[in-house]
């Protein structure tokens, strides 16, 4: 045999030895997840192949393939994304909805512009030039969504010790282009409820009626801030009209996982999005309706449902306004128009921080950046305090 040569590899210091038949042997002392040191070796007609085969047992031992103990800076990033997946999954602590939302921005976002580097050769340039470009091409918010989960894998590399630092954290300050939040006066609002009200209700025309279940949605939003999500999420036993005012528990939201059931998760967007609001009249009449129609159901059962009483999908409450307010020349609507104008109305009459507590947001800050839009009207005061200032009467 010949002499030993050593190199550093990506588990430690590699030994190579050359046999008589010219094969190479790679041996290398792994520390297996008991503690102990073992002499691990492999056989190959290269250096190269001698590694590669010795890499590929390491990886199959006990406790390792599992793991990410395998993450090194010569890994790809498609693996760094795998082992990131697979760690979203152990932790467990996103809801579905975000955890398919992440995956589905890794994959057709981020894994098209660095799947076949190594996580070595991702630097804070090609990051940087990736989320301009992004930010150039499509917008902000597709840029901004890229960072984060780009940001979080490559996070996930620097805690497994195969990156020093996250080079996400290296980029130039993103800059959101100047918008504000648009309400709903009340004459759109009303030609909302017509447009609604109104469509397919004429005679002659096939098919079945609407049940006016979009209607009285509308008026739980308009009632309440609540999202759409958390308007369908809605159970019986949510609902106490027997006071004055009646109110309102707001604690599920609507989930439809890609490939599964629509289903009730039992918490809103945040946990602490939990909230008990009081209701106008108008709203309350539209509960009492609802009430009507699930007396004989058990307390658990949704006020707004599907004819196959399963639950109404978000989507497809968005599509079917979307339909409506088409039709009838209305553009922009959302079902988050709803809450913007919520919180404009209780801003205008209360200020900000009675629009957050009922929007159940943590502070103030979302709601005025997001939710308020802008008072460009001045306090008409100011002109009763600068009468001050008018010329004086010149003497006869």
């Amino acid at each position: 045999m010949g002499r030993p040569r050593t190199a550093i590899g990506t588990f430690g210091e590699f030994t190579y030895i050359t046999a008589p038949n010219g094969r190479i042997k790679a041996r290398v002392r792994f520390r297996d997840d008991d503690g102990q040191l073992r002499l691990v070796q492999a056989t190959g007609d290269t250096r190269k192949g001698a590694e590669r085969t010795l890499k590929e047992k390491l990886t199959r031992r006990d406790g390792f393939a599992a793991g990410s103990r395998d993450l090194s800076a010569d890994s790809t990033f498609s693996r760094l994304v795998d082992v990131w997946l697979a760690d979203l999954d152990l932790t467990d602590k996103l809801a579905p909805s975000t955890r398919a939302l992440y995956e589905r921005n890794m994959r057709q976002l981020v894994m098209p512009a660095f799947e076949n580097y190594t996580l070595r050769e991702i630097d804070v340039r090609k990051v940087d030039q990736f989320i301009k470009r992004l930010a150039s091409s499509k917008s902000y918010s597709t840029a901004k969504q890229a960072r984060t989960v780009l940001s979080l894998a490559l996070g996930l590399a620097v805690r497994y010790g195969a990156l020093k630092e996250n080079p996400v954290r290296g980029i130039a300050r993103m800059h959101k282009p100047a918008s504000q939040a648009m309400a709903l006066t009340i004459d759109e609002v009303d030609a909302i409820r017509t447009a609604v009200r109104s469509w397919r209700r004429e005679g002659g025309l096939s098919g079945p009626k609407p049940d006016g279940q979009l209607e009285q949605i509308i008026e739980v939003m308009l009632g309440t801030s609540a999202r759409i999500g958390e308007v369908l999420a809605l159970r019986k036993c949510d609902v106490d009209v027997t006071k004055t005012p009646a109110t309102v528990r707001i604690c599920g939201t609507i989930i439809s996982p890609a490939g599964r059931p629509t289903y009730r998760q039992h918490h809103p967007k945040t946990e602490k999005s939990t909230r008990v609001v009081s209701v106008p009249s108008f709203t309350a009449e539209v509960l009492r309706q609802r009430l009507v129609v699930v007396a004989h159901e058990p307390p658990e059962h949704l006020l707004f449902f599907t004819r196959n009483l399963t639950p109404l999908t978000t989507n497809n409450v968005r599509r079917r306004l979307r339909t409506i307010l088409a039709e009838a020349g209305i553009s922009g609507v959302t079902p988050h128009a709803f809450r913007r104008t919520v919180a404009t109305v209780l801003d205008r009459a209360s200020g900000p921080d009675l629009a957050a507590e009922l929007l159940g947001h943590t502070s103030s800050k979302i709601t005025k950046a997001h939710y308020i839009q802008p008072d460009e009207e001045v306090d008409p005061v100011t002109a009763e305090i600068l009468e001050s200032l008018a010329p004086k009467q010149a003497e006869q």
